[in-house]
C-alpha cells in the first residue's frame, strides 16, 4: 500500500492552476490585441480576416476563464489548445498586423 503525500498533491496542483493562469493570460492578451486592430490589417497582411480571429480567440479566451477557475480539468485538451491558437496569434499573426499601415498596399515582398 502506498502513502500519498497530501501536501505534495496540493503543490502539484497549485503548480498546474499557476500555468492555466499563466495561459488565460496570454489568451486574454491575444483575445485583446485582435480587438484593437483595425479590420482592413487583416487581409491586408494576408491573414484571416478579423471576425474570425474574434471567434477562434474568443472561444479560447471562454476556455481560459474555465481552466484559470478551475472548471476544465487540468490536463484536458481544451486549455491547451486554446493557448496554442493564442500562440499562434501573438507569435504569426499580431507581427504582420502590427506592420501594416493605413493606406499602404502590401505586396508579397512588403509594402509598396
Amino acid at each position: 500500500m502506498t502513502i500519498v503525500n497530501p501536501t505534495a498533491l496540493s503543490v502539484i496542483n497549485l503548480f498546474f492552476w499557476v500555468l492555466l493562469l499563466g495561459a488565460f493570460v496570454v489568451e486574454a492578451w491575444a483575445f485583446v490585441d485582435v480587438i484593437i486592430r483595425p479590420s482592413t490589417a487583416f487581409p491586408a497582411a494576408g491573414k484571416q480576416t478579423k471576425p474570425l480571429w474574434l471567434v477562434i480567440l474568443g472561444v479560447a479566451f471562454v476556455i481560459g476563464i474555465g481552466g484559470a477557475v478551475g472548471y476544465l480539468a487540468l490536463l484536458s485538451i481544451f486549455p491547451i489548445a486554446a493557448f496554442v491558437v493564442a500562440a499562434i496569434y501573438l507569435v504569426d499573426v499580431r507581427p504582420k498586423v502590427r506592420s501594416t499601415r493605413p493606406g499602404t498596399r502590401q505586396g508579397p515582398y512588403g509594402p509598396w
